[in-house]
C-alpha cells in the first residue's frame, strides 16, 4: 500500500473508529521507517507499563516449588503426583524455607506468610493450605466469588491504598479477570436482573477510557448517555481535568440511573478533587438517592492520599480495581469488584414488581430454594457464566494466589519503597517530556502522572498567540499532526477526542517507553508545531492571502 493511500485511509477513519484502532493504523504507517532501520518506533499510545514487580513474582514461583513438593509427598510416580494436604502444612512450609534459604526471595515469601498468620490472625494450616492448593490449581475456586483468606488480604490492601477500609469491613470482593471483565460482568448482571433496561439514561464522566464510551451504545444496552465533562480551566486557560458544578448538576436529574467513572481519569489520569466529591455526595443525598455509581480505580495507587468513592458513597458505589498498571501485570488479568453489603443494588432488587421478581426466581432457581433473596454481588458471580454453570465461576486459583502475593508484598512494604519507585519513574518521564516541549510542569496533587493529555491549541495560544491557535484549527486537523509524528519520526500517539476529550488534545502514556524516549517525543511535537507557526507567520505578511496559503498546503 502506498503512503498516500495509507494516509488517506487513516484520515478517513479518524473520528469514526476507536482511538486504539486508529493507533494500529498509525503503527503500520510509522513502522516503515523502523523496518528500514532509520529510527525506532515509539508507541506511547498504550498504557501497558514497562516495569514489573519482580519480588512478589519470585515469591510466587518459590512457593510454587514448595507446593509441588507437597503434591509429591502424597504420591510420587514419575510425573504423577497427588494433591496438597492441610494437616501440618504450615510447619512443613517453614521447614522448606530453612532448607532452601537461597531460593529466590524466600525471605520475602516467609515474611508474607508470617504476616497472614501473625498480623491477620489466620490459622496457619488453613492459610498455607489455601495458597498451596490454589497455586497448584487442582480444585475449582471455592468460594467461587473469592478464596477466603485471599479476599481478606486484598481487602486490606485496597483499604490501605484506595480507602476501601470502612468500619467493620462490610465489603465483599469478587476476583475477576481485570477491570474490563469486571465492567462487562456488572453491565450484564444489571441487564439480566432488570435493574437496567434498554434505553435507560446513564452518565459518563469524561474524558474516559474508550470502551466505557462504546459499551453503552451496543444493541444489547442502547443506553441514553449524558456526559459529565471535565471542562474546568485554570487562570492560564489550561485544563485542570476537574468537573465544574454546572456539569455535576446534570446528575440532579433522577432519570439518570447510573454514573460511570474512571478515577483517576483515563486519559488525563487526574483524581476527582475533594470539593467535587463533596458536591456529588450532596447531589446524591438531595436529588438522586438511588444513583448507582460504578468507579474504576485502577490508577489510584499513583496519587497520594487517594480515596475511592466507595468510601465516601459506599451505599451507591461498586468499585472496580485492576492490578495491571501498578504491578506491571496486564497479562495476568487480575482485578476485583468491590461492593458494600448495604447497597442500592440490593435495595432496587427488593423494590421490583412481581413480574421482575418472578423472572429472577426462574433465572436463579438452580442456586437456591429462595432465589429472590440472592444478593446482587452473588448474582454478578452467577451471571459471569450461564447461571446453570455457576459452580464453574470464579477466577482461577493460581491467579488469586498471585493477587494475594502482590497485596502482601505491598502491605509489608511499610516504607512504600516500591510505590515511590513507580511514581519516580512517571514523574521523571513527565519532566523530560515537558522539557522537550519547552514547557514547565504544572504540579497537581491529584495527578497520577500515568498519562498526560496535551492540548495542541492551548500550547499554540500560550507559546505564540490566540491567532496562531485559530490558524491551526482552521488550516488542519489533529489527525494531520498525528500522521506527521508517525511518518516523520515513527512516534505513535492517541487523539484525546477518541476518549471524549478536547478534539485537539493528544494522549501520551508515560508508562511504556524508556525515559529518553519522552524527551524525544516532546522535542518532535514542539518542532512540528513550530513548523506550523512559521507557516502562520508567513501567512500574516502583507500581500499574502490566507485562503491562497491554505489551498497551497493541501494541493
Amino acid at each position: 500500500m502506498s503512503k498516500s493511500i495509507q494516509r488517506t485511509e487513516i484520515e478517513n477513519i479518524y473520528g469514526k473508529v476507536s482511538p486504539f484502532e486508529l493507533k494500529d493504523k498509525l503503527i503500520s504507517y510509522a513502522g516503515e521507517a523502523q523496518e528500514r532501520g532509520t529510527r525506532p518506533l515509539l508507541d506511547a499510545g498504550r498504557g501497558n507499563p514497562n516495569w514489573t514487580a519482580s519480588s512478589p513474582r519470585n515469591a510466587f514461583f518459590t512457593f510454587g516449588h514448595f507446593a509441588v513438593e507437597e503434591t509429591r509427598r502424597i504420591l510420587r510416580d514419575g510425573a504423577l503426583a497427588g494433591m496438597p494436604q492441610k494437616a501440618g502444612i504450615a510447619g512443613r512450609f517453614f521447614d522448606y524455607t530453612e532448607k532452601n534459604s537461597h531460593a529466590p526471595d524466600v525471605d520475602l515469601l516467609k515474611a508474607m506468610i508470617e504476616y497472614g498468620i501473625r498480623v491477620k490472625g489466620f490459622e496457619a494450616d488453613d492459610f498455607v493450605y489455601e495458597l498451596a492448593d490454589g497455586i497448584i490449581g487442582d480444585n475449582y475456586p471455592f468460594p467461587d466469588r473469592m478464596l477466603r483468606h485471599t479476599e481478606k488480604i486484598v481487602l486490606e490492601y485496597l483499604g490501605r491504598e484506595l480507602g476501601y477500609d470502612i468500619d467493620g469491613n462490610p465489603i465483599k470482593l469478587y476476583a475477576v479477570e481485570g477491570a474490563t471483565a469486571a465492567m462487562c460482568y456488572l453491565f450484564d448482571a444489571l441487564i439480566a436482573n432488570n435493574i437496567f433496561s434498554q434505553g435507560d439514561t446513564i452518565a459518563l464522566m469524561t474524558p474516559i477510557f474508550t470502551p466505557y464510551l462504546e459499551i453503552p451504545h451496543l444493541p444489547r444496552y442502547n443506553f441514553n448517555v449524558v456526559e459529565i465533562k471535565a471542562s474546568e480551566l485554570n487562570e492560564h486557560g489550561e485544563n485542570t481535568w476537574q468537573y465544574p458544578a454546572s456539569e455535576m448538576d446534570k446528575l440532579r436529574n433522577p432519570a439518570i440511573k447510573a454514573l460511570f467513572i474512571v478515577n483517576p481519569s483515563n486519559p488525563p489520569s487526574v483524581a476527582i478533587n475533594n470539593a467535587t466529591i463533596a458536591y456529588l455526595s450532596e447531589i446524591v443525598a438531595k436529588d438522586n438517592r438511588d444513583l448507582m455509581i460504578l468507579s474504576d480505580d485502577v490508577y489510584g495507587t499513583f496519587v497520594d492520599g487517594f480515596t475511592s468513592l466507595i468510601r465516601t458513597l459506599p451505599y451507591n458505589t461498586v468499585g472496580v480495581y485492576s492490578f495491571s498498571k501498578y504491578f506491571g501485570v496486564t497479562g495476568w488479568r487480575l482485578g476485583v469488584v468491590a461492593l458494600h453489603e448495604n447497597n442500592v443494588f440490593d435495595k432496587l432488587l427488593g423494590q421490583q414488581d412481581e413480574d421482575k421478581k418472578s423472572r429472577a426466581r426462574r433465572r436463579y432457581a438452580a442456586l437456591s430454594i429462595h432465589p429472590e433473596s440472592i444478593a446482587f454481588m452473588d448474582r454478578v458471580v452467577a451471571d459471569s457464566r450461564q447461571v446453570a454453570l455457576n459452580h464453574t465461576a470464579g477466577l482461577s486459583t493460581p491467579q488469586q494466589v498471585q493477587m494475594a502475593f502482590f497485596c502482601l508484598f505491598s502491605l509489608i512494604d511499610r516504607e512504600n519503597i516500591y510505590k515511590q519507585q513507580t511514581r519516580s519513574i512517571l514523574r521523571k518521564r513527565r519532566k523530560l517530556l515537558f522539557k522537550g516541549l519547552g514547557m514547565e510542569v504544572r504540579e497537581d496533587l491529584h495527578d497520577a502522572v500515568y498519562y498526560t493529555q496535551f492540548d495542541l491549541l492551548q500550547w499554540a495560544a500560550r507559546n505564540y498567540s490566540q491567532g496562531f491557535a485559530d490558524y491551526l484549527r482552521e488550516t488542519c486537523r489533529p489527525v494531520e499532526i498525528l500522521l506527521r509524528l508517525a511518518e516523520e519520526s515513527s512516534i505513535v500517539l492517541l487523539s484525546g477526542g477518541g476518549f471524549s476529550g478536547p478534539e485537539w488534545s493528544i494522549r501520551i502514556s508515560l508508562a511504556n517507553l524508556s525515559d529518553a524516549s519522552y524527551a524525544t517525543i516532546g522535542a518532535v511535537i514542539r518542532r512540528i508545531l513550530e513548523q506550523y507557526a512559521e507557516e502562520w507567520k508567513k501567512s500574516q505578511k502583507p500581500g499574502r492571502n490566507l485562503d491562497e496559503h491554505q489551498a497551497s498546503r493541501f494541493e
